[in-house]
């Protein structure tokens, strides 16, 4: 071999060895040139998953749902929060004091806690978010869950003023709490994404802050990075986060798809890691296969359907009574939504504990009959008394609103079928987004509608405040004074006896006259890849991905 070509050679070699050493190794951050498969590792840990609905809104005194919420409770951090094993712990609190009558709270706040701009959190910003939800202008659904605090809800009904409501950043670090009366579930509700702090300086300077990711800001986790309205949300870690080190997540990427069938082929196809609503059928076949991939989670929650009262003849209590009567619900779980739910006894779900330690649902005991016979004699009744046939109700093209999902959509197919073949009634289906659902119920725009409640908190008060005649929440408008006072009564008072006693009796006085329709007791089906773990089930939230980790 000539000279000239050894030479050639050598420097080729040089070369290549050169351009070897400046490339970038596949885990560092630098985009890599060469095109991958959708789902395929880019050196990051980002779980995927799907939200299933566009959220209304990340500003979290105007969220209202599981859409909103499971991305809030990623994104900020209240007083108290739950940590990597499920445990209510201190969150944005490194301490809290109860004064002995149980109605002061004094928190003291984390000196390591700033939000994701780098400002610093203070407690001032929680006393600013917390009446900021109050203040009847932001017109927050989910303000009554603040009433607990002194003057919470006179301020937010025009009753009373902002200064008096018991919550006063004291300085920056201590946050003193005063109660209405004592709440023996306070704490808990501090982790709730109502009570999360804002930024004040950020949301008092731009009032759209949480519609663009280049301005939102938070204090949790994970940061909001990108908004694809009705297709993507994506969060990033959140450098600034105090416990940053106990995340092992570089980012969370949610779709945002309505149909659960398209959800569970992406998933299928290795394109989530986690899935959440999984149509019914899938479900049943996974529990037949017990695939290991497949979690039933507990979920204190109940499935039911909302009535509206102020359309003839839905006025009629006989005519509700009827509808729920000629309704088999042990079909509906067994043979339908096949998940390991349970028919509705009421309204309240197992799981939450009376005075002596028991479960609330077992004591007060089933309140909810299926019999086709007297559902018919009744219906015919209260139809009479509204001036009406059969005939004329079917004339009206009644209609039964559901969100679209494939195991709302089958629920609904059977109770029609149900209330066809037992009352002899025509009902319309119509599905329509979650968020349009929403409006139309708060608007009244509806006849008949599927709803669900997730508990806030562990306590059958989280159900049952649900349709006292103020809360934004109570979509059939039931105003039933004498239910007013118990819930009243259960609320001013920490005694277990006397606080159970009058919700006992309040869910049997709201089956009576059955303003709402309860169909079943939720689980939470979920499915997590074998390479995913950290993953955890509290019972009043969706599968908690905060501490996920992803392994090859």
């Amino acid at each position: 071999m000539s000279k000239k070509i050894l030479k050639l050679i050598s420097i080729f070699l040089l070369l290549a060895v050169l351009f070897t050493g400046c490339s970038s190794p596949a885990t560092q951050e630098e985009p890599q040139e060469t095109a991958e498969e959708p789902g395929a590792s880019t050196g990051k840990k980002i779980l995927r998953t799907n939200n299933s609905s566009e959220p209304g809104s990340l500003d979290p005194p105007l969220a209202q749902g599981t859409h909103e919420s499971w991305i809030l409770e990623n994104c900020f951090e209240g007083l108290m929060t739950f940590d990597e094993n499920g445990n209510l712990v201190e969150g944005m609190a490194e301490s809290y004091e109860v004064s002995e009558d149980g109605l002061t709270y004094t928190f003291k706040l984390r000196d390591d806690i700033t939000w994701s701009n780098g400002d610093p959190v203070t407690a001032h910003d929680f006393e600013y978010a917390w009446k900021r939800a109050l203040d009847p202008e932001t017109a927050a659904n989910y303000a009554s869950i603040l009433y607990y605090i002194k003057g919470a809800e006179a301020y937010n009904t025009g009753q009373g003023s902002r200064e008096d409501v018991g919550v006063k950043a004291l300085d920056d670090k201590t946050l003193e709490v005063t109660l209405e009366t004592p709440t023996a579930f306070f704490l808990e509700l501090t982790a709730f994404y109502t009570y999360f702090p804002v930024n004040k300086n950020v949301v008092e300077s731009n009032p759209d802050w949480a519609k663009d990711p280049s301005t939102y800001v938070c204090n949790g986790p994970f940061m909001l990075v990108e908004w694809k309205h009705n297709d993507q949300i994506i969060l990033e870690k959140n450098p600034n986060y105090y416990n940053a080190h106990k995340i092992k997540l570089d980012g969370i990427d949610l779709d945002i798809l309505e149909d659960e069938n398209t959800a569970w082929q992406k998933y299928l196809g290795g394109e989530y890691d986690i899935l959440v609503d999984i149509p019914t059928s899938v479900v049943n076949q996974l529990k037949q296969e017990n695939n290991p991939e497949l979690e039933i989670g507990l979920m204190v929650g109940t499935y039911y359907y909302n009535v509206n009262p102020a359309i003839k003849p839905f006025n009629n209590v006989k005519v509700r009574k009827a509808l729920s009567m000629a309704m088999d619900r042990e079909t509906i779980v067994e043979k339908i939504t096949m998940g390991g739910e349970i028919a509705a006894g009421g309204v309240v779900p197992p799981g939450l504990k009376d005075e002596k330690g028991e479960d609330f649902r077992e004591a007060v005991g089933n309140l909810i009959e299926y019999n086709p016979e007297e559902a018919k004699r009744l219906f015919e009744e209260g139809l009479a008394e509204e001036g009406m046939t059969v005939e004329d109700f079917n004339s009206q093209g009644f209609v039964l609103l559901y969100n679209t999902s494939e195991s709302h959509r089958k629920i609904a197919q059977a109770v029609q079928e149900m209330w066809r073949t037992t009352l002899g009634i025509e009902i319309v289906l119509e599905n329509v987004e979650f968020q349009v659902k929403l409006d139309r119920e708060q608007s009244g725009d509806y006849h008949i509608s599927r709803a669900g409640w997730i508990g806030d908190f562990m306590d059958p008060m989280t159900f049952l405040d649900l349709w006292w005649s103020d809360s934004a929440f109570n979509d059939v408008n039931y105003n039933n004074p004498e239910y007013d006072a118990l819930i009243r009564k259960a609320k001013s008072t920490n005694d277990q006896n006397e606080r159970m006693a009058a919700m006992k009796e309040a869910e049997r006085m709201l089956m009576e006259d059955m303003p709402v329709i309860p169909v079943y007791f939720y689980t939470q089906p979920y499915t997590v890849k074998p390479n995913v773990t950290g993953v955890f089930k509290v019972p009043v939230r969706y599968p908690t991905i905060t501490y996920a980790d992803i392994t090859d």
